[in-house]
């Protein structure tokens, strides 16, 4: 007589409601990684999912973080894009025997990624959880992106979608759509303010010509605005929306690019409670459009509030983890539930779950209230290439009366940071590398606010000039010409 025996497959988790989803993810078994040219923007997560590390291409510890690995033989290469330091790390021997040696399907989340990437991560048999390139890239674009807002009643700054291969041409069109003379015009991809233009003579157009002929452009009226972060995720039980932060931009101090991003800061003034409610509005009708075309996960939205309206319009839509994460991830919404991007992961597992998306969007609107960060995104802004000898460490730094810093302690993140005379700065180039126009050289996170209406505040300035004269670097005889590349968002 045979038998036969028969197998039982896994039982699909079903959690229900966010004390389950915690325990869940903090007995988490499933090896997951995020891999980037540094860890900044998922920082902390390690915190709330066991088994989730970090792969990088900069370590910003020198091999003492515990859940950070970075290959040890790394030669100087030339990189084009971020997207490139990613896939140059998946091909990595070193990496991928540190990923066989921990077992299991790796799963790997990252900022930025191309066809390349998933085809990388094919042949290798490690999961992507991130919507396909194909999408993201067709939502990346600002035409399409203002094409779905108005399509799901969340309207751009007035404006036309056009080309125009002269200046008479664009006053042409934005004459017939009644947009003023004073213009602000965008091509369809780019990042922290590369590809939005100011235009309102023709020396101003003159000037940009070469990076408008033969684009789609978006033509926008240019209105005196006040500009606000967010981060969403889209999940299959609707988009549930962090906090909204301002943006700061164009500081010569911290980048060279204006228009260029260079931080955030965090604070209940940030919106009006009318503004919010709008911007909240607004931010779960374009999710919900996003969704009808497969998009599901982590994205950053930026919205504008025009000051003389009072009107909250569109602004742009980067589809992946942004440089807003570090932040978003350490609010009291975040801990009194998870942080948004636990949602995230949610999607691309195994997992049956249950949550309620009016109840947490209404609680982390209320405790919005509360939270007060910020951040200095620390770009090079001058055009000298230099090596650099010395650069200060990763860790908390006090600022000390006379505004001077002194290295406090050794750190893995900026969660346990109690006031505003303490910084978390993470370096990114170190000694050995160049530092040249448009470099990451770190990030500053800390209490309180950096920029009021007159600009930076001194205490912002105090922690830019602190850490600048931390850096020591020497001129090079045959200095190297790298590409200014975005790392962050």
């Amino acid at each position: 007589m045979s038998t036969s025996i028969q197998t039982k497959a896994p039982v699909r988790p079903s959690l229900d409601g966010i004390a389950e989803i915690r325990s869940f993810l903090r007995t988490n078994e499933q090896p997951i990684y995020f891999l980037g040219p540094t860890v900044f923007n998922l920082l902390g997560i390690d915190r709330w999912v066991r088994n989730f590390h970090y792969i990088t291409y900069y370590d910003s510890w020198d091999g003492h973080h515990p859940r950070v690995f970075s290959p040890m033989n790394k030669p100087y290469i030339e990189f084009e894009s971020s997207e490139e330091i990613n896939n140059y790390l998946l091909r990595d021997p070193e990496v991928q025997a540190y990923l066989r040696s921990r077992g299991g399907i790796p799963m790997l989340a990252m900022v930025f990624f191309d066809e390349e990437t998933e085809r990388i991560c094919e042949e290798l048999g490690y999961q992507l959880i991130l919507p396909p390139d194909s999408l993201r890239r067709r939502l990346d674009s600002k035409i399409v992106t203002t094409q779905l807002g108005n399509e799901a009643g969340a309207p751009s700054v007035p404006n036309v979608l056009g080309t125009a291969d002269s200046y008479d041409e664009l006053v042409t069109l934005a004459e017939a759509h009644k947009l003023g003379s004073d213009l602000v015009v965008q091509t369809p991809y780019g990042d922290s303010g590369k590809t939005t233009f100011f235009i309102k003579s023709e020396d101003d157009w003159d000037a940009n010509a070469a990076n408008l002929v033969d684009q789609q452009l978006k033509v926008m009226k240019r209105i005196n605005n006040k500009a606000a972060a967010v981060e969403a995720c889209i999940t299959r039980h609707g988009t549930i929306v962090g906090p909204f932060m301002t943006d700061l931009t164009g500081y010569p101090e911290l980048t060279p690019y204006k228009g260029g991003w260079c931080g955030n800061d965090l604070f209940p003034e940030a919106l009006s409670e009318e503004h919010r409610d709008a911007g909240i509005d607004l931010v779960r009708k374009l999710g919900d459009r996003l969704a009808q075309e497969g998009y599901r996960g982590f994205l950053e939205i930026d919205v504008l509030i025009d000051l003389d309206t009072d009107n909250v319009y569109l602004g742009e839509l980067n589809p992946r983890i942004s440089g807003a994460s570090s932040m978003t991830n350490v609010t009291a919404g975040a801990y009194a539930d998870i942080p948004l991007f636990l949602f995230h992961l949610l999607e691309f597992m195994d997992v049956d779950y249950t949550v309620n998306v009016e109840e947490i969007n209404t609680r982390w609107r209320d405790l919005a209230a509360v939270d007060v960060w910020s951040q200095l995104i620390m770009k090079e802004p001058d055009d000298a290439v230099e090596q650099i000898i010395a650069a200060p460490k990763t860790g908390v730094w006090h600022m000390d009366e006379d505004g001077g810093l002194t290295f406090q302690r050794v750190s893995y993140d900026w969660h346990d940071l109690a006031g505003e005379d303490e910084a978390f700065y993470l370096r990114v180039y170190g000694p050995g590398d160049y530092r040249y126009s448009g470099a990451d050289l770190g990030i500053l996170v800390t209490k309180g606010r950096m920029q009021t209406t007159e600009g930076l505040t001194p205490r912002a300035v105090r922690y830019i000039e602190g850490i600048r004269r931390l850096y020591q670097s020497v001129p090079v005889p045959e200095a190297p010409h790298p590409t200014a590349i975005s790392t962050f968002k």
